[in-house]
């Protein structure tokens, strides 16, 4: 479905961020990228939907070779990626369905959107997807009133507005508690399975990576030095994909955790809804 040959990405300054990277992610596979801070793992993402420019290589999305894409063609070409980023990227000064219903953009135009002129069904579709994240309840708070773990909700449910067929996630943890953290990668993996969807997950936690993900693509300076099912993880591989480190006596996280949603909505006796069905 998705396939990249030969991209790289050189920045004028001269550093390397990628080079030569191979990859093909078949639909309705969940890819985590694990690697050490700089290693690529961001710039390889946002090279997929070309918010970052590759220097060379190819990126086809199905039929669709994305880097001859320019100006409308390419806009076109987002609507089948659907990001999620690591600091949310929502306007805290409007209310969660507002937020959601900015998914739209890429179909309604920027002057509908801006007027909040959305067609119904999007409109009704965003309340079902409000409901699926955990989030009616909070429908018309505005996004600054919000924790972390519920605003990370309401990015990926922005995400899934757009229909998109290949969902692109940076760091989608990374500000979250440990619990709120498997919530949320759980809830990413079971929309994936709901929607055949392929995800790429950019994540620094190898543990949730081997937990919720179907493959491990790990990067080091900018290069695949590691792809393979998360059972082949061993501490070896680990330490040619970070250094030298003690990984067997990595310390498990703790289940019987607050999360910070559970924190904020006093939840403290029952799962959010969310968090319904297994993750791996």
């Amino acid at each position: 479905m998705l396939t990249l040959s030969g991209v790289a990405k050189r920045y004028p300054t001269g550093d390397r961020a990628l080079a030569n990277i191979e990859l093909t992610l078949p639909k309705g596979q969940v890819m985590a990228l694990i690697g050490p801070s700089g290693a690529g793992k961001s710039t390889l993402i946002r090279c997929v939907n070309r918010l970052v420019e590759p220097t060379q290589g190819s990126i086809r999305l199905e039929n669709t070779e994305i880097t001859k894409l320019s100006g409308h063609k390419l806009r076109h070409a987002r609507r089948s990626m659907g990001m999620i980023f690591q600091e949310y990227a929502l306007v805290d000064r409007l209310t969660v369905m507002e937020n959601v219903l900015s998914g739209q953009l890429g179909y309604v135009g920027f002057w509908r959107s801006f007027l909040r002129r959305y067609p119904q069904e999007a409109v009704v579709e965003a309340f079902r997807l409000l409901e699926r994240v955990g989030l009616t309840h909070a429908i018309d708070k505005r996004a600054d009133a919000l924790s972390g773990g519920q605003r990370q909700r309401v990015g990926i449910a922005r995400a899934l507005l757009q229909s998109p067929k290949l969902l692109l996630v940076d760091e989608p943890t990374a500000s979250l508690d440990p619990k709120t953290s498997r919530q949320i990668m759980r809830l990413i993996r079971e929309l994936c399975a709901e929607r055949d969807l392929a995800a790429i997950i950019n994540i620094h936690d190898v543990a949730l990576a081997k937990q919720f993900a179907d493959r491990i693509v790990g990067l080091r300076a900018g290069e695949i030095v590691f792809d393979g099912d998360p059972s082949e993880l061993t501490s070896e591989i680990l330490t040619t994909i970070y250094g030298e480190e003690d990984w067997d006596t990595t310390p498990e996280p703790m289940d019987d955790e607050v999360s910070e949603d559970q924190r904020d909505t006093g939840s403290y006796g029952a799962a959010p809804a969310m968090a319904v069905g297994g993750g791996r």
